[in-house]
């Protein structure tokens, strides 16, 4: 039995799987309202996970079952829908809605590669420094508010603990030089990394300014998140997820995950190895430290 995914990530396996299942047995979205008896519209809002409203068990039975799937594949997807409202984000008022998803796919991941070059990816924050971030972007919102997107932030680093889950961190040395907080919150921040990066699960890898131009080109904060079942495609999931400074943009189109898939790839070839990489984080920290 596949491990399930709640909100967002549900959505995603659900519209994907959906797809695949209708272009095994060669139907267009058209047939498939036909044969479940509902309307096309129906059928694109199950094949598009952004949409909001709610999925039901009966019309995925329905919609599993004219794509010809398996009762295991359709006892999968019905799984998947009863998830969809599962998870402690779900609902929560102090997560806006275009972060819910990347809480869900925090959630259900099993590899998550991240690249940054402006500041610590919040997965990988101190509170001090995400404190210092909230209240840098977020000028005139009320301090008990930002405390609890700090508490939301730290509460989305428990995923951290998995055994199943592998961060590989690709991080700029501008990252490491952009002062946030002070120069005390910077220090801290940064024994942060040295010690996440003696994790097994965890991987921090720095880019040097001396490197130049880089496979990230003049973009900015990226990650990939997923998990790949080789024996059950039902189970798999991936989504590129872009930050931006009042929401976020997620991508779960095929060469859209290659092409940035393939940019991490890249960009861990081009960073210095997890060695000499922890080598820049000491010199960073005791720079900081004087």
């Amino acid at each position: 039995m596949p491990t399930t995914s709640a909100g967002s990530a549900a959505r995603l396996q659900i519209a994907r799987s959906l797809i695949s299942l209708r272009e095994r047995a060669g139907l267009s979205q058209g047939n498939v309202a036909a044969k479940a008896g509902c309307s096309r519209q129906s059928v694109s809002r199950y094949e598009t996970w952004q949409e909001r409203n709610r999925l039901t068990v009966p019309m995925i039975r329905a919609l599993a079952a004219a794509c010809e799937a398996t009762e295991q594949e359709r006892e999968t997807l019905a799984e998947l829908v009863r998830a969809q409202d599962e998870g402690w984000w779900v609902d929560d008022p102090a997560i806006p809605e275009w972060m819910d998803p990347l809480v869900s796919f925090e959630d259900a991941a099993e590899y998550y590669h991240t690249y940054a070059n402006a500041l610590i990816p919040g997965i990988l924050q101190t509170p001090a420094y995400a404190l210092a971030t909230h209240e840098a972007s977020h000028v005139r919102v009320e301090q008990g508010e930002i405390e609890r997107k700090v508490a939301i932030r730290m509460r989305r680093q428990s995923i951290l603990g998995r055994d199943d889950l592998h961060l590989w961190a690709v991080l700029t040395e501008s990252v490491l030089r952009c002062t946030v907080g002070s120069a005390a919150v910077m220090a801290e921040q940064i024994a942060h990394l040295e010690e996440m990066s003696a994790r097994r699960n965890i991987d921090i890898q720095v880019l040097p300014h001396s490197f130049g131009a880089s496979a990230a080109g003049s973009g900015g904060h990226f990650s990939v998140m997923g998990r790949d079942d080789e024996r059950d495609s039902l189970n798999s999931m991936a989504v590129v997820y872009l930050e931006m400074h009042t929401r976020g943009l997620y991508l779960d189109d095929p060469s859209d995950l290659h092409a940035y898939k393939l940019t991490h790839s890249y960009l861990r070839s081009q960073a210095h190895n997890t060695a000499a990489s922890l080598l820049m984080l000491a010199a960073a920290r005791q720079e900081y430290s004087r």
